[in-house]
């Protein structure tokens, strides 16, 4: 390459690179320390290094150090022709425009993705993007195929889509003018243990089935109806179906699906349509390994396998497929899956459709009657999103991706735009970068292709690795004293040769050279931080400081540090040692001798709470803080202290105000208020002291987390007045007043509550009395009347009371 492309080269490089705004680059030099021996060595440490070929450069002393930031090179005296820093690029090959339409007389001209072709070239961690357009167009051509499940328990469904076709295609027209209609059907494969064989099963399954006596024998696949535009023919067609009976309850739907993807002749998909492929069925399909149970061990080819009479003649040689071969095989085909499925079975094609890519899952009534809506349903929301994928990419290759959609905000990472109308256009930015360079003149290419699309974006990958001073190669150069070969700037020694330009000779004295650059026997040549070019070390550049000494022992850099500041900015590194400043000292010169800083506005040294430590205030009182330790809201005096500034500042009263001194010692901030709030926190103090003439003054003192103090007070002290004589009398007689009626309302209600118990008793004896009320119980009468009960036994006859 010449010194022309290479300035060219250079001027690319200044648009991406230079020309922005440049800061040095601080902390490691990954350039510098990458050890790069070579230019492309150099370029492939990281993106931003870059190589100077130029022979001789002041500023630079070693080969390492030929790699370096473009800025930092153009600092050293390499001139912008001599830099080698090749970048990423993106170019475009083909970009035709979007269409808006996509019926007419030339389908094939559609275009729903821009552009159609990039060539990108990289260089190893330096990434490059581009922008992918994709648009739905309107009035697109839609191919369909139904295929549908006719095991038995599809009976009533058969029954309601005989007229399907002529309803379909009049809904549909109403999306698109360029309909057309597929049909085919499935059961199971026909074998054991999927169906039965015993012999009187051979032409009629059903046998012995008293609800269904007699059915069609199983079947894996049959398509019996190309994609046509005459609907008439689908009528027809599906009116001649009759159900069949498999013996388990799953079904063979996957070899049908997988079928009817890859056999596009007999199919009859076309290139410039959407393809949808409408699967019913209502129960579970097996899946990849299940073909075992009937002995069949070949896993599926995903190839096309329909006979001449169009059925699958490989259902009973090898398994299902695959969930991977199925979304392999639509995608490759562009073909939509809808899942029309009974809503027992919905969560498990729901699960399905994260696995194969472009699949929608719907439910399905248990006659399939609402099978007209719900294609309606499931076209408009595969029209309604876009979403990209990547085929045959790199291993060596990252993409990374930026969707902008309808509401024109980017959403990095995501690669797909959902809740679209017919005809919006959204964009992705795509990012591609390379971890490593292949062989030389190696070209990938992968492509970018929204699901479902037709439409693809190829895009060709080249790597930029090598320098364009390479191909300037002077052998026997007299730069390398003709004893080597020249190139970007390095000398390539010949056998026997050694040296920065080959100006040494191999041989007895080898180990002379190398000795004299090593401090001490066990030491490592140049102290590990050069090169020993014939007798000397030539010490590496840093961009942490400068590398010195006859054996790159020495550097400005290694001292100790303070806060992250080489010698805490009060010194000079030298050889590792801190050389301190006058007033400084320490191994790290961070301590100051002076102790100006210490003396507190009241002359103490911290405030008297504290030692001064190396020119500032350590506190040992606790809770006082400070540059000088003048902060301490929980020492006893500070509402003493604070009590001064309060009255000279507020009052121009108090000690500070008779000396003058008022602003030089109060400098907190005071806030006054009509009433003072005690409960703000917790940290708050609060001081109460009484002024000359008998008042109370109260204020806060607090600390805020900057460290500002603030202090809060009444803007006038609480004075009591003196009491009103009248006022005292008429209170006293009041309440004495008040306290005697209110006793003599006690005494009243006591003695009320006394006589009525009194008289309640009363009334109580005397409703207990036996006698009249007009009888005196202690009267008796004078005479008193007694019986005598005698009995005489007179000739033994008894007597009562007389005598015979």
């Amino acid at each position: 390459m010449s010194r022309g492309r290479t300035a060219t080269s250079y001027l690319v490089t200044c648009m991406f690179i230079f020309c922005s705004p440049l800061h040095s680059v601080k902390g490691l030099n990954i350039c510098t320390s990458g050890s790069a021996s070579s230019c492309e060595e150099c370029l492939l440490i990281n993106p931003r290094c870059a190589w100077c070929s130029k022979e001789e450069v002041d500023g630079i002393k070693s080969i390492t150090s030929r790699c370096d930031h473009v800025e930092n090179l153009l600092r050293k005296g390499c001139t912008k022709e001599f830099i080698e820093n090749p970048v990423s690029s993106t170019r475009i090959v083909k970009d035709l425009s979007l269409s808006s339409k996509g019926s007419g007389t030339a389908h094939t001209d559609v275009i729903q993705i821009i552009p159609q072709n990039i060539s990108i070239t990289l260089r190893p961690g330096a990434p490059t993007s581009f922008r992918v357009q994709v648009r739905q167009v309107e009035d697109y051509p839609v191919d369909l195929y139904y295929l549908m499940d006719l095991s038995l328990s599809m009976k009533d469904d058969l029954d309601n889509i005989r007229n399907l076709g002529t309803k379909l295609t009049e809904e549909m027209k109403k999306l698109t003018s360029n309909f057309r209609l597929g049909f085919g059907s499935f059961v199971d494969k026909n074998i054991s243990p999927f169906s039965y064989k015993a012999p009187r099963y051979q032409d009629n399954p059903c046998i012995g089935y008293k609800f269904f006596p007699n059915c069609l024998p199983s079947f894996g696949f049959r398509h019996l109806l190309s994609l046509t535009d005459k609907v008439d023919s689908f009528n027809q067609e599906v009116q001649k179906q009759k159900v069949s009976r498999n013996r388990d309850a799953p079904e063979g739907g996957f070899d049908a699906i997988l079928q009817a993807a890859v056999c596009k002749e007999k199919i009859g998909w076309r290139k410039e349509a959407s393809h949808l492929l409408v699967f019913t069925t209502d129960d579970v399909p097996h899946l990849a390994l299940d073909g075992k149970l009937g002995g069949l061990v070949q896993p599926h080819d995903g190839q096309c396998h329909l006979n001449e009479a169009n059925e699958y003649s490989a259902s009973s040689e090898m398994d299902y497929p695959s969930l991977a071969l199925l979304g392999e095989k639509l995608a490759e085909n562009n073909i939509y899956l809808i899942f029309a499925v009974t809503k027992s079975h919905y969560m498990l094609y729901k699960n399905f459709t994260a696995l194969i890519p472009g699949t929608t899952v719907e439910i399905l009534d248990q006659d399939s009657k609402n099978i007209i809506q719900l294609i309606i349903n499931a076209y408009n929301s595969i029209r309604s999103k876009v979403e990209l994928t990547v085929w045959d990419n790199p291993e060596d290759l990252s993409l990374a991706f930026t969707a902008t959609c309808q509401d024109g905000l980017s959403h990095p990472g995501l690669r797909k735009c959902e809740d679209l109308k017919i005809g919006d256009t959204v964009s992705f930015n795509v990012s591609v970068k390379a971890s490593s360079c292949p062989p030389k003149d190696t070209k990938h290419t992968f492509i970018l292709k929204p699901v479902g699309f037709r439409d693809t974006l190829e895009v060709t990958v080249t790597y930029n690795c090598s320098c364009g001073c390479s191909a300037e190669i002077e052998p026997d150069s007299t730069k390398c004293s003709g004893n080597g070969t020249y190139t970007c700037g390095l000398c390539k020694c010949d056998a026997g040769y050694l040296g920065a330009k080959c100006e040494c000779r191999e041989g007895d004295n080898a180990n002379t050279y190398q000795s004299m650059c090593r401090e001490a026997e066990e030491k490592p040549l140049c102290s590990g931080r050069g090169e020993c070019s014939c007798n000397q070390c030539v010490c590496y550049e840093s961009d942490f400081g400068k590398i010195s000494g006859p054996f790159c022992e020495c550097d400005d850099f290694s001292c100790p540090r303070y806060k992250g500041v080489l010698c805490s900015g009060h010194g000079e590194c030298v050889c590792g040692e801190c050389k301190c400043q006058a007033g400084f000292i320490g191994d790290n010169c961070n301590c100051s001798t002076e102790t100006d800083r210490c003396i507190s506005n009241d002359g103490q040294m911290c405030s008297g709470k504290g030692s001064c430590v190396c020119g500032s205030c350590q506190c040992t009182h606790p809770g006082a803080f400070g540059e000088t330790c003048e902060k301490c809201p929980t020492c006893p005096d500070a509402c003493s202290a604070k009590r001064d500034c309060i009255e000279c500042r507020l009052f121009n009263t108090g000690r500070l105000a008779d000396n003058h001194t008022c602003q030089k010692l109060c400098k907190d901030e005071i806030i006054t208020v009509d009433d003072l709030d005690t409960d703000e926190q917790d940290s708050t103090v609060l001081c109460v002291y009484k002024t000359d003439n008998d008042c109370v003054m109260r204020f806060t003192y607090s600390e805020e987390v900057s460290g500002k103090s603030v202090l809060t007070a009444l803007k006038e002290p609480e004075c009591g007045s003196a009491p009103d004589a009248l006022t005292v009398l008429l209170a006293v007689v009041g309440s004495i007043l008040l306290i005697g009626f209110t006793l003599l309302a006690v005494w009243k209600l006591i003695v009320t509550i006394h006589d009525r118990r009194e008289f309640a008793k009363f009334q109580s004896d005397r409703c207990r009395a036996r006698y009249e009320v007009a009888s005196n119980p202690l009267y008796r009468q004078p005479i008193s009347t007694h019986s005598l009960d005698l009995v005489f036994n007179v000739h033994n006859k008894a007597h009562n009371g007389a005598v015979d």
